[in-house]
């Protein structure tokens, strides 16, 4: 009977599901799209009631499209949106309230008053982490103190911290096991890099219950089994994941996911290393009784300034045709798009900026607002490789690109020329599960060990570099001042 790891990959806007083989050949594959909430500006919630229906739907969908059922599947691999954040009310096993998505400004009154009081280094020193509103650690302590009788909950044990590879695991093994793994705990801003654990002092500092958290477990290894028997074997935070399903396992391997935001992640090896130039440093993954950290650059709005084109401004039909408008221009006319629809994130960290638009002239159409969009993608990721490259003394020669947005072949090249570095493209760009059912198979013997599975990423083409440096400096400069201008915004 063929065997499969079913790796789940539970994304900001929807849940993909995909039966993977021996070979990490995808056999099946489901996707369910979820439910965004916008109740005020800057905030986003979803539903978890509907994450873990939508995940059920996802994975039907992969097994009838294999043919498969229960009995093929070996292992269960999770990777996941890692800090958005939701609470488990234990006496019923449901979520309380929505989640508060890790795109969420709400809770950047609270960092700035942690700020004021000198304590951003503090954090910084021990998680690795900057103080942003991007982190779950204000998002929790804002469900304590603003949802009614949740606070009494939580001290009484009745209710529970999660973050959403918590959530579905929880609801996988019936309520059986809380735990995360050491990767997404690292995203909390309550976690220590060094002790790996769960920090008093910040626990203090958030005012968190401890008895709410989570147990932490590796990210490859069985936490617990579905009421069928199938072992949960493998999680990781959706970015660490896709650092793994590209086999970056070397320190100084660099991988680029462009999926909903656009995350850059440097291999640095077994000791973390504390970023000077806006970077975070976070756990890897723990494999083998052992813990790798990387450095990562996280970007709010990538693809998903794709999405606002078409469902906000309605001047596309859908992603591909994006492709086609930029290619029909040879530049954007001086037109540069700044999308920080909810501020910047890495090396900027600027919660108070907002999205821009500049250069525009009479003569600006479609096409040039259309190329000006996905620009701001790799320019985005050019301020997180050059603080990569200042923080770690490396230079990579090779960028290994994956998620939907990387997709656009215009995207890929204009990056390759914008970086100065050879891209590779994976021929399944869905690497961030393939990591998930990495790291689930090697807990369950389906694959033996890391160099095998290495041999399975298949390259499905490579950017060159084709551009002028005098160029590529010059529209650099340009995106710089155009930057400046989003900066600030709403102080």
């Amino acid at each position: 009977m063929k065997q499969y790891i079913l790796a789940i990959d539970q994304g900001t806007t929807g849940t993909t599901a995909l039966l993977v083989d021996r070979n990490g050949q995808v056999q099946g594959r489901g996707y369910a799209q979820i439910d965004q909430y916008y109740p005020q500006p800057g905030w986003v919630e979803q539903d978890p009631a509907d994450i873990w229906q939508k995940t059920l739907q996802a994975i039907e969908q992969a097994k009838r499209s294999a043919s498969a059922s229960d009995a093929h599947i070996a292992g269960i691999g999770i990777a996941n949106q890692r800090e958005t954040t939701l609470l488990i009310n234990r006496e019923t096993g449901e979520a309380i309230g929505r989640a508060i998505v890790w795109q969420c400004r709400r809770t950047a009154p609270m960092c700035d008053e942690l700020r004021s009081r000198g304590l951003a280094e503090m954090i910084r020193a021990k998680t690795g982490l900057v103080l942003d509103a991007y982190f779950s650690g204000t998002k929790l302590e804002w469900m304590l103190s603003k949802i009614e009788g949740v606070r009494q909950l939580a001290e009484q044990g009745r209710a529970l911290f999660a973050n959403v590879d918590t959530w579905l695991v929880w609801k996988l093994t019936s309520g059986a096991v809380h735990a995360t793994d050491v990767s997404n705990a690292s995203r909390t801003m309550f976690f220590n890099l060094d002790t790996l654990d769960w920090d008093d002092d910040l626990l203090q500092l958030f005012r968190i219950p401890r008895s709410m958290l989570p147990e932490v477990k590796p990210s490859s290894g069985v936490l617990g089994y579905t009421p069928g028997g199938i072992p949960v074997a493998g999680v990781a935070g959706d970015q660490q994941a896709a650092l793994f399903g590209q086999a970056c396992f070397e320190p100084g391997m660099v991988k680029v996911t462009l999926g909903t935001g656009a995350f850059v992640l440097m291999n640095i090896g077994k000791e973390p290393a504390h970023s000077k130039h806006g970077l975070i440093t976070t756990v890897a993954w723990g494999t083998d009784g052992t813990v790798e950290y990387a450095l990562e650059g996280s970007i709010f709005v990538a693809g998903a300034v794709i999405q606002w084109l078409r469902d906000e401004l309605g001047i596309i039909a859908d992603e591909a045709e994006s492709e086609e408008l930029a290619n029909k221009v040879e530049d954007t006319g001086g037109v540069y798009f700044v999308p920080a629809f909810v501020g910047l994130g890495a090396p900027h960290w600027d919660m108070y900026a907002r999205g821009t638009i500049i250069g525009l002239t009479r003569g600006t159409r479609r096409c040039h607002l259309v190329r000006a969009a996905l620009e701001s993608i790799a320019y985005q990721v050019c301020d997180v490789v050059r603080a990569m490259k200042a923080d770690s003394g490396l230079r990579p020669t090779e960028i290994r690109v994956d998620g939907g947005a990387a997709a656009n072949n215009f995207l890929a090249q204009f990056q390759a020329d914008m970086l100065g570095v050879k891209l590779s493209r994976p021929r399944s760009v869905e690497t961030t599960a393939l990591g998930a059912a990495y790291l689930a198979g090697l807990a369950v013997g389906f694959w033996k060990d890391r160099s095998e599975v290495a041999l399975l990423r298949e390259v499905g083409q490579f950017f060159i570099p084709d551009a002028e440096r005098e160029r590529r400096e010059a529209l650099y400069r340009d995106w710089r001042r155009a930057l400046r201008r989003s900066k600030r915004w709403l102080r």
